[in-house]
């Protein structure tokens, strides 16, 4: 299936407010702009626009000057909020600001996403848009989103959201996540990981995945798991136990697991489920092999173990799943 360069690209149009955090500003241009097809054509069109045209001021102690007002809210196909200073209350908070946000997002087509990086859920939640759905931000601020909003299910761990229309993030690093999995859901786990790759971060970080871990930054000892998980990654259509792992990692199966854990967040079989499921969703994408096939390759067993975790992860069955995701990059070929 060939993508034509001639689709036109999707329209992403990034809200800065006063006290935008700069990183976090940069974010989508960064991920999106790497998704771009082989002949060099972009996926993603990303531009910058503020409520009233005019500069924002960052936190970084200087200006941005942006090039586009609110008008471009009307054309975009994902509007995305970026972070701003939480400090104080969060400040996305303050009165003026938020006298400018009901008419700019009235721009926002009902079809269009709807995006919040960190504490930018504090805007999307005072204009009603969180109301009854779950959302996350920074765990610092879940505590002051949930007392604000109580009508907002807030989620604490989480690194993201998706709500469908409606998609939340953590921190700036959660912001690359959710980036990615945009890019996932509308081109495929090729496309994502290969955007990965190309910004030098993990390809895959499910949405469920806790915000931060107990030791991020794993106590230096000269071992490591790396080279296990990426044999296992090459062998996940073979039975793999904890014990076979730690055998490779010559390790004991406790000193395996505590390390495993602490360079990744997750247990031996979390991890090891999670790439099964990413293995059978790639190859649901790009193979016309049948389920039973796929799910002996992703070392999943039986089309019915298949479907049991890919409903689990994505909540539709792995004939629905291709059948969208085809449907999809038709549609784009089409456009």
């Amino acid at each position: 299936m060939t993508e034509s360069s001639a689709a036109a690209p999707h329209r992403v149009a990034v809200l800065a407010l006063d006290g935008v955090i700069t990183f976090d500003l940069g974010i989508p241009e960064r991920v999106f702009a790497a998704a771009g097809r082989a002949d060099g054509t972009r996926r993603y069109d990303v531009r910058v626009c503020s409520l009233d045209g005019g500069p924002v001021r960052a936190t970084a102690g200087y200006t941005i000057n942006v090039e586009h007002g609110p008008e471009l809210l009307a054309s975009a196909d994902t509007v995305i909020v970026a972070t701003v200073d939480p400090t104080g209350g969060p400040s996305c908070e303050v009165p003026d600001l938020l006298a400018g946000l009901e008419p700019a997002f009235a721009r926002i087509r009902p079809e269009a996403r709807i995006v919040s990086f960190c504490s930018a859920a504090f805007v999307l939640a005072h204009l009603g848009l969180l109301d009854g759905r779950a959302a996350t931000t920074h765990w610092m601020l879940t505590d002051l989103l949930s007392e604000r909003h109580p009508k907002v299910r807030v989620d604490p761990d989480v690194l993201f959201v998706d709500e469908g229309r409606i998609l939340t993030s953590a921190g700036a690093g959660a912001a690359v996540d959710l980036c990615l999995h945009l890019v996932r859901r509308d081109h495929g786990s090729q496309v994502a990981n290969a955007v990965a790759r190309r910004c030098v971060v993990p390809p895959w970080r499910e949405g469920g995945q806790a915000q931060f871990i107990e030791r991020p930054v794993p106590e230096e000892t000269g071992v490591s798991t790396a080279g296990v998980r990426e044999w296992a990654l090459q062998h996940l259509d073979h039975p793999l136990s904890i014990d076979d792992l730690a055998r490779r990692a010559r390790m004991s199966r406790r000193s395996f697991t505590r390390r495993f854990r602490e360079e990744t967040g997750q247990s031996p079989t979390q991890w090891l489920t999670r790439q099964r499921v990413e293995h059978a969703r790639r190859l649901l994408e790009s193979s016309e092999l049948t389920v039973d096939q796929i799910a002996q390759r992703a070392g999943l067993g039986t089309g019915v173990s298949l479907r049991q975790h890919l409903r689990a992860v994505l909540g539709v069955s792995p004939s629905a799943y291709r059948r969208t995701f085809r449907e999809r990059s038709n549609m784009s070929v089409a456009q």
